[in-house]
C-alpha cells in the first residue's frame, strides 16, 4: 500500500513544505521559515496544523452506548454534557495504553479523535468490545485541522462568527458553505485553539481562508516542540502498551468516581498501582547548559546507577533551552533532584523539574468579542 496524502497535500506543496512520512502519510515537517520560527509564530499569533491523518471515529447509539463505553474508558460519560470533551485512554486489561484520545459527546453518540498510527487498530478493538451493537464509523471523508495560538479565536471568528462562544474542551456543529463542520476548542500546543472537522472537498478553501486572515501553516516539527514545552505526551514515546496512566502521571484524567468504583478496562491494575505506588514515573527533565538529550538517552543518579530513560527531548524555543521528558525510578522523581543524562557516551548534569515547561494559555471561559 502506497503512502497516503491528506486533502491539503497540494496546499502544503504550494507553500513549499518539506515532507516526511508519518504514520503512513506524507506530512509537512516544516515550511520555508523553519521549525523555530513556526513555533514562535504559533505562540504569538495563530498557526494551522493539518492533523487529517488522525482518526475521527463516530459512534452512535441509544443510552446503552454510554453504559458500554464506561466499561472501556475510565470516564464518567453518563454525566458528560452534550458537546463537552474529555481526554482519556483506550487500555488493555493490564492498564497498558493502546492509545490516548479525546472523546466528545455529540447528539446521539460520541466523536473520538484517535492517533494516526493507532486508529485502525483502535477501530478493530472498539468494534469487538462493542460487539457491533452500535453504528461505528472511522470517517475518512472528513479532514481535521487545528488552529492554535493567541490569535486563533480572533481569526477563526472571521470565518465562523459564532465560534467565540465555545469554552475550552467544548464543541459544536457550525455551518460553513451549507455544510456542517464540527469545531472543538482544544488542541495540543499549550495555547488557546480549535480543532475543525470538515469534509475533504472544503478543507483547502477553508484553510486558505484562515491563511488570508493572518494564520500560517505550521509543520509537524513545531507541533512536537510546542507539545513538549506544554508537557504533553506523544503516543509511541511517552505512552505505549508498557506504560499505564498512573506511571505516565495522568491520574488526573481518570474520573474520581470511576477510580473508586472501577469496572473499566485496566481498573484493577490502576487501583493496585495507586495503592502501592508506581515503580517509575514520567517527569520533566532540564539538562544543564545547551545540551539536548533526545529519545532513548539513559538517565543516571549521581552515583552513576541507571534510573530511567528519556522519551522526548528537544530545544524549547519559548523557554530558550533544552527540555525533555522521561521515565525514572519513583524515588528520584522529586522536583530539583539532580541526575545525569547520557549523550553520545558522556554523562551530563540535569535536573528533574515540574511540568509544563511553558505555561499554558488555554481560555477556560470568557469568549472573544
Amino acid at each position: 500500500m502506497g503512502i497516503k496524502k491528506t486533502s491539503l497535500n497540494k496546499l502544503h506543496q504550494d507553500y513549499k513544505a518539506k515532507f516526511v512520512e508519518f504514520a503512513g502519510y506524507e506530512m509537512p515537517i516544516q515550511y520555508t521559515k523553519g521549525i523555530i520560527e513556526e513555533h514562535k509564530f504559533t505562540r504569538t499569533n495563530a498557526g494551522i496544523f493539518d492533523v487529517s491523518h488522525m482518526g475521527q471515529l463516530f459512534i452512535y447509539g441509544e443510552k446503552d452506548l454510554t453504559i458500554e463505553l464506561e466499561k472501556i474508558f475510565p470516564l464518567d460519560l453518563k454525566n458528560l454534557k452534550n458537546n463537552c470533551s474529555k481526554y482519556s485512554f483506550l487500555m488493555n486489561d493490564d492498564a497498558g495504553i493502546f492509545d490516548d484520545l479525546i472523546i466528545t459527546k455529540i447528539e446521539g453518540g460520541f466523536l473520538i479523535i484517535l492517533n494516526a498510527a493507532c486508529k485502525d487498530k483502535d477501530y478493530e478493538i472498539l468494534s469487538k468490545l462493542l460487539k457491533n451493537k452500535f453504528k461505528i464509523k472511522l470517517d475518512n471523508e472528513r479532514s481535521l485541522i487545528a488552529i492554535q495560538g493567541p490569535r486563533s479565536a480572533e481569526i477563526l471568528k472571521l470565518v465562523i462568527p459564532e465560534v467565540n462562544k465555545l469554552k475550552f474542551m467544548t464543541g459544536g456543529w457550525f455551518d460553513y458553505q451549507s455544510e456542517e463542520i464540527f469545531i472543538t476548542r482544544s488542541g495540543y500546543t499549550g495555547e488557546d485553539g480549535f480543532e475543525i472537522s470538515i469534509i475533504n472537498d472544503l478543507v483547502e478553501k477553508f484553510t486558505q481562508n484562515l491563511i488570508n486572515n493572518g494564520a500560517e501553516l505550521i509543520g509537524l516539527g513545531a507541533r512536537d516542540t510546542l507539545r513538549l514545552e506544554a508537557g504533553l505526551c506523544l503516543y509511541g514515546q511517552e505512552l505505549n502498551l508498557n506504560k499505564t496512566p498512573i506511571e505516565a502521571n495522568l491520574k488526573w484524567a481518570i474520573s474520581k468516581e470511576r477510580l473508586s468504583n472501577g469496572g473499566f478496562l485496566g481498573s484493577d491494575k490502576i487501583k493496585k498501582q495507586i495503592q502501592a505506588g508506581p515503580k517509575k514515573l514520567r517527569v520533566g527533565i532540564k539538562p544543564d547548559g545547551r545540551l539536548i538529550a533526545r529519545e532513548k538517552s539513559k538517565i543516571f543518579n549521581e552515583s552513576n546507577l541507571p534510573i530511567g530513560e528519556i522519551t522526548s527531548g528537544t530545544f524549547g524555543p519559548s523557554v530558550n533551552g533544552p527540555i525533555a521528558m522521561g521515565y525514572i525510578d519513583k524515588e528520584f522523581s522529586k522536583t530539583n533532584t539532580k541526575v545525569l543524562v547520557e549523550v553520545r557516551g558522556k554523562k551530563y548534569p540535569a535536573n528533574i523539574c515540574g511540568l509544563p515547561f511553558y505555561k499554558k494559555n488555554h481560555i477556560k471561559g470568557a469568549s472573544y468579542e
